[in-house]
């Protein structure tokens, strides 16, 4: 029946300290849409903003993210990127199961204290 995500959203203290954090972090496209409304692109999916109370069909909490995203870029380089970007690894590398096998993952923490896993799928033989 459903064949991917579309896009998730975090809840933010602030949604342009959070864009500029995932802009210069992850190297995501800011977008603006839908009467004002702020996302990140990325690939085929977006990440979408909002404040604390702006949504109220759902329970949201800020820092309450949990988001899981595959890079392309060899693990070792996005260690390095965020060790650049001053962005403290609270795990990893580290073995674990992605929704199509092993990933090697490093987890680190936004603004609002949503937790971020960068994964990468091994080189298929």
């Amino acid at each position: 029946m459903i064949s991917h995500i579309d896009h998730v959203v975090l809840t933010v203290t602030d949604i342009e300290a959070s864009v500029a954090f995932y802009r210069r972090v992850l190297q995501m496209e800011a977008v603006t849409f839908a009467n004002g409304r702020r996302a990140l692109h990325f690939g085929n999916q977006k990440i979408n903003l909002q404040l604390l109370g702006q949504e109220p069909r759902n329970r949201a909490a800020v820092g309450s993210g949990d988001l899981c995203l595959i890079t392309r870029w060899p693990l070792s380089q996005v260690v390095a990127h965020l060790q650049a970007e001053g962005v403290d690894i609270v795990e990893g590398p580290v073995a674990k199961t992605g929704a199509q096998g092993v990933i090697q993952s490093v987890y680190f923490l936004d603004p609002d204290q949503n937790l971020i896993e960068v994964s990468v799928y091994p080189p298929q033989a």
